[in-house]
């Protein structure tokens, strides 16, 4: 098993990239001097990438083979998978009842199913290299429920399942799986869907960040996304070489009640 020191180049893959989480993170693997490709489904997310100085790869990871084609791109430029930061994620606000089929289906295979495709594409260059980092984003709705996001909680409390899953296979291979659980993080996501919080709750959008975003929150305000990226930066190190299978709230103090 390696334990090489955390100086050591590693190949990074994070989804999710044109903004917000992605973007911070991308930049900072980036100036940790880490080979990275930034996987996204925006096309500005080319220009994030090249800012950084990381590689971009355009996908929609809804689709199962372009999860493996963002591997076999890593693997293509760089010769391999070392790092995998599951990031990319959507959301639509709207009660059970009237939630469409198709954001259901989107946002499962999205934010479920790609993270198990990139891991599974990712897992044999880990395992042949006896190291690897695997991060998913979750949020804190993976440890609790709100109304009007059916979808999103159901995906981020699959992905809980599906970190400590992996890590449970992989703690002999020399490969960890974590989750990050933030709250409500200063992103383009959290800010589009303001507007659809206010309609769901019958607020205007200033009462949506007061009293539905920051209600449970002991510390008053949204989450920068570099503090994020900082977590990962730790989760990717070999000074977390012992940490697996475990879920980090950042979120402001929201589960403390």
């Amino acid at each position: 098993m390696s334990h090489a020191s955390d100086n050591t180049p590693r190949i990074a893959v994070v989804t999710g990239t044109s903004s917000g989480i992605g973007a911070a993170v991308v930049k900072g693997l980036c100036a940790q001097g880490h080979q990275v490709l930034a996987v996204d489904f925006n096309a500005k997310g080319k220009e994030v990438a090249e800012a950084a100085g990381a590689a971009f790869y355009q996908a929609d990871l809804s689709d199962a083979e372009s999860c493996r084609g963002a591997i076999d791109e890593a693997v293509k430029r760089f010769g391999g998978v070392d790092i995998l930061i599951n990031n990319a994620g959507i959301q639509h606000v709207e009660s059970i009842e009237a939630f469409p089929e198709a954001k259901w289906r989107q946002i499962i295979d999205l934010m479920l199913t790609a993270p198990f495709l990139l891991t599974q594409a990712a897992w044999p260059h880990m395992r042949k290299r006896g190291w690897g980092r695997i991060v998913n984003i979750a949020s804190i709705h993976a440890q609790v429920a709100s109304p009007g996001k059916a979808a999103y909680i159901s995906a981020k409390h699959g992905l809980i399942g599906l970190t400590k899953t992996a890590a449970l296979e992989g703690g002999e291979q020399g490969i960890t799986a974590n989750a990050i659980c933030p709250a409500y993080v200063k992103t383009p996501l959290v800010e589009n869907q303001i507007a659809d919080q206010a309609k769901l709750n019958h607020m205007d959008e200033q009462e949506v960040i007061e009293k539905v975003m920051l209600k449970n929150a002991a510390i008053k305000r949204l989450i920068d996304p570099e503090e994020v990226a900082v977590l990962v930066a730790y989760l990717i190190s070999d000074a977390a070489g012992a940490v697996t299978g475990s879920s980090f709230n950042i979120d402001l103090g929201w589960t403390a009640h």
